[in-house]
C-alpha cells in the first residue's frame, strides 16, 4: 500500500490512488459504492474531506480493502472532518453569509439519455405542472416505464427561468444499494451551491434549512429521482417560489399531494410505433425497417416497456447475425421470456423485485397469488379468493399494488397487470391450491348470477366434493346487476375454463362452462362449441354421466341454432339416453326439447311435437312448472310451423296462464306472446295478432333481447309493412349482427 499512499496523506489522494489500483473508473465505483459521481469527484479534489463514515465504509467495500487499508482509508477522512471550536458568540452554520459562496452555477444533472424518443404529451404535461410559484411535479409510473429518461431530456432542454443551477439526486428508493441519507444529499447539495464543508451542518434538519434559505432567492431545477415515499422527499425540497422540483417515483406518493401541492404526471408504455423507433435508435433504423412485422411484434412481446426494448435491442446489438424475427420467437416463449429482458443486473425482473420488495408481506403474498389468476382482470372478490382473505383486506392490498404501479384500475373495482409483471408474478410461490380456490369462486358467483338472471332456474350440478368455499360472495341484486357482471367477466370465465382444463381440474372445467348458459342463451350465435366441447371432455374424463348429459344438451342445442343438424341430432339423443338411464328427469326433458328442434329442422313436425309432449309429461311429474311452460313453448312453436293454429293458440295460452318471472327477462315469454300473435294472424284475427307481436317485440327490445325482437319483429313486418317497425327490426338485426 506505501507506494499508492501520497505523502500528503489526504484523504482525496488516498483515495485516487486506491481506485487507480482497482481499475475503477469514477462511474464505477460511485456505482458500486451508491455515491454520485460529482460527489466521489470532490472527494478526490479535496473539496470534500471527510466524508461521512457510512460513505467511507461504502467506498472502502466497493474498493475491496482488507481491514487495514479501511481502516487507514478511516483515518484520513476523520483527519478531513471539520472540528470548528464553537464560542457562545460565534454564528449558527445556518448563517453563512451569501458573499462567502462560490457564485458558479452548479450543475448535478446527469448526461441526457440516449436514444430518446417520443413522449410529446408528457413532455407537454411536465412543462405544465412545473409551471405556476414553487411548483413541485411528480412523474409516476411503472419500473422501466422510462420516467428518468424523460425528466432528464426535458431537463437538459433548458426549462425557461431556470437560470441559477440544476441539481439532482438519485434517492435510490428502489435499489439494492440502499438509499443515501436526507443529510448526505443535502450536503452535496449544498456544496454544489458553493457552501464550505466546514460549514455544512452535521444534522439533517441544519442542512435542510441552510438549502431552503440558499435556494429562496435563486431559480434552481431540482431533480429527485428514484423516491420511495413522500417521506423521503419532503427534506429535500427547496424554499422559496422560484425554484422548481422534479420527483419520480414508481409510486404514486399521495401524501406528496397532500402537503405539498406536487402535481403529477402519469408516464405509461409506449405505443406501438413509438416502441419500434426506439429500437430503431438503437439497433440502426435499416436493421428494423428491414423486418417492420417483427419488430412491431418485439414492441408487443415488450409491452412496450421502454427498459425490455432496451434490454431486447442491446442483446440483439450483441448479435448481429441475428434476425428480429428470430428475437421475437426466442421471447413469444413466456417460460423464457423475463429471462431474455435481464441482462447482467439491469432488467425487468430486477426491476419488479426491488419495486415488490418495498411492499409489506401480505400485499407481496397477494401479488403472488394474482399471478395464478388464470384471467386478465380481477375485483376483490377474486382477489379475496385467490389469497384466501375477505373482500376488504383484498381491496386494501390491490389498492397498495396500484399505487406501486404494479396493478393498473381500468375501470371502478378492476384491476388487471401488465404482460410482463404478470409473467414475473407467475413466477412467484404462491400457496398450491391458490388456482382451485379461484376457480371455486368463479363457480359460486356465475351461480349466483344464474339464480339472479334466471329466478326459479334448477341448479345445474351439485358443487364439486373438494369444493373450496370463498369468504364471501357477490350477491345480485337484480338481472341488472348479473348480466352486467357477465358482460364484464366473460373472458375471465372463459379462461378460468382453459386454466381448469390444463390444470387437469374437470370436475371445475365443466361446472364453469355450464354457468354460463344465460350467457350463451342470450347470445347463441357467438361461437360456443370449442368452449361446450372441452366441458364435454372434462366429463368424460370425470367420468360424470350426469354432466355429460347436461353439457349435450347445451351443445347439442347451439349446433342445432348454427345450422349443424346432423352433428346436434347424435348429441341429442346421446344426452336423452343418459339422462333417461341417470333417472334425471329434467335433463331428459331439456334434451327431448331440443332434440324437437333438430327434428322440426327435418321437417318431421309431428316428431318433434311428440318429443315436446313427452318433456311436458316429464316436467309434470316431477312438478317442475318452469321446464313444463319451457316445453309447452316449444310444442306451440311445432304446432305453428305445422300450422296448427288452434292448437298452437291452446298451447301458448295455457303456456302462458302459468305465469311469467316479473322484473326478469322472461325469454319464454317474449317467445309465447310471438307464437300466441302469428296462431291469431293464422286464425284472421290480425288486429289482436299485430298486438300480441307488437307487445312481445317491445318487451324484448326493453330488456335487450335482440333475437327475440328479431323474431317478433319478422312476425310483425309480414302482418304489417309498417317503416316504422322496419326501422325497430333492422335496428335489432344491426346489434344482433355485431355480437354475433
Amino acid at each position: 500500500m506505501a507506494s499508492y499512499a501520497p505523502a500528503d496523506r489526504s484523504f482525496g489522494t488516498l483515495l485516487f490512488g486506491l481506485r487507480r489500483r482497482a481499475g475503477l473508473s469514477q462511474e464505477d465505483l460511485a456505482h458500486a459504492a451508491g455515491v454520485s459521481v460529482r460527489t466521489l469527484s470532490y472527494l478526490e479534489q479535496g473539496r470534500s474531506r471527510g466524508p461521512q463514515r457510512r460513505t467511507v465504509q461504502a467506498l472502502a467495500k466497493a474498493l475491496g480493502l482488507d481491514a487495514a487499508d479501511a481502516r487507514e482509508l478511516e483515518e484520513a477522512a476523520s483527519l478531513g472532518r471539520p472540528r470548528p471550536a464553537r464560542t457562545a458568540d460565534a454564528p449558527p452554520p445556518a448563517a453563512a453569509p451569501e458573499a462567502t459562496l462560490n457564485t458558479s452555477t452548479p450543475d448535478l444533472l446527469p448526461r441526457a439519455p440516449r436514444a430518446f424518443h417520443g413522449r410529446a404529451s408528457e413532455l407537454a404535461a411536465l412543462t405544465r405542472a412545473t409551471a405556476g410559484e414553487a411548483p413541485v411535479c411528480l412523474v409516476i409510473g411503472p419500473a422501466g416505464v422510462g420516467k428518468t429518461a424523460l425528466v432528464l431530456h426535458w431537463a437538459h432542454h433548458d426549462p425557461a427561468g431556470l437560470t441559477d443551477g440544476r441539481l439532482y439526486a438519485d434517492l435510490r428508493g428502489f435499489s439494492d444499494t440502499g438509499e443515501p441519507a436526507a443529510v448526505e444529499v443535502l450536503r452535496e447539495f449544498l456544496l454544489a451551491l458553493g457552501v464550505p464543508q466546514e460549514r455544512i451542518p452535521e444534522s439533517a434538519n441544519g442542512a435542510a434549512a441552510l438549502f431552503r434559505s440558499l435556494a429562496a432567492n435563486r431559480q434552481l431545477l431540482v431533480v429527485l429521482d428514484n423516491a420511495r415515499d413522500s417521506e423521503q422527499v419532503r427534506p429535500l425540497l427547496p424554499g422559496g417560489d422560484r425554484c422548481v422540483t422534479v420527483v419520480t417515483s414508481r409510486h404514486r406518493l399521495p401524501g406528496l399531494i397532500v402537503t405539498d401541492t406536487a402535481r403529477p404526471v402519469a408516464v405509461d408504455v409506449l405505443a406501438p410505433q413509438d416502441a419500434t423507433v426506439l429500437l430503431a435508435r438503437i439497433l440502426g433504423t435499416e436493421r428494423v425497417h428491414a423486418e417492420p412485422a417483427a419488430a412491431l411484434r418485439l414492441a408487443e412481446l415488450c409491452g412496450g416497456l421502454p427498459l425490455a426494448l432496451r434490454v431486447a435491442a442491446a442483446r440483439l446489438a450483441g448479435r448481429p447475425d441475428w434476425s428480429l424475427g428470430t428475437m421475437a420467437a426466442e421471447l413469444s416463449d413466456e417460460t423464457r421470456r423475463l429471462s431474455l429482458l435481464d441482462l447482467e443486473d439491469t432488467g425487468v425482473r430486477a426491476a419488479l423485485r426491488l419495486t415488490l420488495r418495498q411492499l409489506p408481506a401480505h400485499v407481496a403474498r397477494l401479488f403472488a397469488a394474482l399471478g395464478r389468476h388464470p384471467g386478465t382482470h380481477v375485483d376483490r372478490y377474486a382477489a379475496a379468493a385467490l389469497a384466501n382473505t375477505d373482500p376488504a383486506t383484498a381491496e386494501s392490498a390491490l389498492e397498495r399494488l396500484a399505487v406501486a404501479h404494479l396493478l393498473t384500475e381500468t375501470a371502478p373495482g378492476r384491476w388487471t397487470m401488465h404482460d410482463l409483471v404478470r409473467l414475473y408474478a407467475r413466477g412467484l410461490d404462491a400457496q398450491p391450491d391458490t388456482l382451485k380456490r379461484v376457480l371455486d369462486h368463479y363457480i359460486t358467483t356465475a351461480t349466483g348470477a344464474v339464480a339472479a338472471a334466471e329466478p326459479g332456474t334448477e341448479d345445474c350440478f351439485p358443487l364439486p366434493a373438494d369444493f373450496l368455499p370463498p369468504a364471501a360472495v357477490r350477491e345480485f341484486g337484480d338481472r341488472s346487476a348479473a348480466v352486467a357482471w357477465y358482460a364484464a367477466e366473460r373472458n375471465n370465465l372463459t379462461q378460468a375454463v382453459a386454466a381448469a382444463h390444463a390444470a387437469a381440474l374437470h370436475d371445475r372445467t365443466w361446472r364453469i362452462v355450464m354457468t354460463m348458459w344465460p350467457l350463451i342463451v342470450w347470445r347463441v350465435r357467438d361461437g360456443w362449441v370449442p368452449l361446450l366441447e372441452t366441458a364435454l371432455t372434462a366429463t368424460r374424463a370425470n367420468a360424470d354421466e350426469h354432466g355429460e348429459a347436461r353439457v349435450l344438451n347445451v351443445l347439442g342445442w347451439v349446433l342445432t341454432e348454427e345450422g349443424r343438424t346432423p352433428e346436434a341430432l347424435v348429441h341429442l339423443e346421446a344426452a336423452s339416453a343418459l339422462a333417461a338411464r341417470a333417472g334425471d328427469a329434467f335433463a331428459e326433458a331439456n334434451a327431448l326439447i331440443v332434440l324437437a328442434m333438430v327434428q322440426a329442422s327435418l321437417n318431421d313436425l309431428d316428431q318433434a311435437a311428440r318429443s315436446c309432449e313427452r318433456a311436458v309429461e316429464l316436467a309434470r311429474e316431477t312438478g317442475d312448472q318452469r321446464m313444463e311452460r319451457l316445453a309447452m313453448q316449444h310444442l306451440a312453436r311445432h304446432q305453428t310451423d305445422a300450422g296448427h293454429w288452434h292448437r298452437a293458440l291452446t298451447t301458448a295460452t295455457h303456456a302462458l296462464a302459468l305465469g311469467n318471472q316479473p322484473d326478469t327477462t322472461d325469454i319464454p315469454h317474449v317467445l309465447l306472446l310471438t307464437i300466441k300473435g302469428e296462431a291469431l294472424l293464422g286464425l284472421g284475427n290480425h288486429t289482436e295478432g299485430i298486438t300480441q307481436l307488437d307487445l312481445a317485440a317491445r318487451e324484448a327490445e326493453s330488456a335487450g333481447y335482440d333475437d327475440g325482437a328479431v323474431r317478433a319483429l319478422t312476425a310483425l313486418l309480414r302482418a304489417t309493412p309498417d317503416t316504422e317497425v322496419q326501422a325497430r327490426y333492422d335496428t335489432a338485426l344491426a346489434r344482433l349482427t355485431t355480437r354475433t
